[in-house]
């Protein structure tokens, strides 16, 4: 499970050092795509291959099924992991989350996300009474 904030920088080859307590689970290599609120995803392969089974099973014949899995998936990338615990983020999906040298990496339960920093700062002030607030609906009994 990944869990936490992180705040690495992209050098200007558009890398990335991933947050060291990460690395093992993704030193297989990682699916990077489009997330919502213009953030990336973050995958182990292992974790996107049982997602992409999942949306296979979506009918073809629903519009909102063939949009989601357009955009989920025309902006995928396999991508390796150095040595050095560097992953290469794509310009098209750096100009998508609006990357440019501060960044803020999130532990997301089963992905990881990377947000610009500004728009993960943004995001969450805006989040953050809603979160107090829909504690007991999203997560009945857990508090």
């Amino acid at each position: 499970m990944f869990l936490g904030t992180h705040t690495p920088r992209l050098d200007e080859k558009g890398r990335m050092i991933l947050p060291a307590k990460f690395r093992e689970q993704l030193e297989e290599g990682v699916v990077i795509t489009r997330g919502q609120e213009r953030c990336l995803y973050v995958f182990p392969v292992a974790e996107f291959e049982r997602l992409a089974e999942q949306l296979r099973q979506a009918p073809v014949t629903s519009k909102q099924a063939r949009d989601y899995l357009r955009v989920f998936l025309s902006g995928a990338s396999d991508e390796a992991v150095d040595r050095q615990g560097r992953v290469t983020i794509p310009p098209a999906l750096r100009t998508y989350a609006g990357l440019d040298r501060d960044c803020a990496v999130i532990g997301a339960g089963q992905r990881v996300e990377i947000w610009a920093a500004g728009a993960w700062e943004a995001y969450l002030a805006e989040q953050e009474e809603a979160f107090a607030e829909q504690a007991e609906e999203v997560v009945p009994g857990l508090f």
